[in-house]
């Protein structure tokens, strides 16, 4: 799943793949943002967390989940 986020008064995106599923990362980010939370914390394939936080959300873009594709397109 890949996911971008774009960050307030920053004209560069954060930009990762997720294990997560799409509806696991809109919970996640749903229930930050009803609950006033000061941060939401989501972790890449490879582990590494990133903090970001909620005031500084200009979007957030949760792709689909794609499967690669193997062979020759003619």
């Amino acid at each position: 799943m890949d996911i971008r986020i774009g960050i307030a008064n920053s004209p560069r995106e954060l930009s990762f793949e997720t294990s997560l599923a799409a509806a696991e990362v809109e919970k996640v980010v749903s229930a930050a943002l009803d609950s006033d939370a000061k941060f939401i914390k989501l972790s890449d394939d490879k582990g590494k967390l990133y903090i970001v936080p909620t005031a500084s959300f200009s979007y957030l873009e949760v792709g689909t989940e794609t499967r690669s594709r193997v062979g020759f397109v003619a």
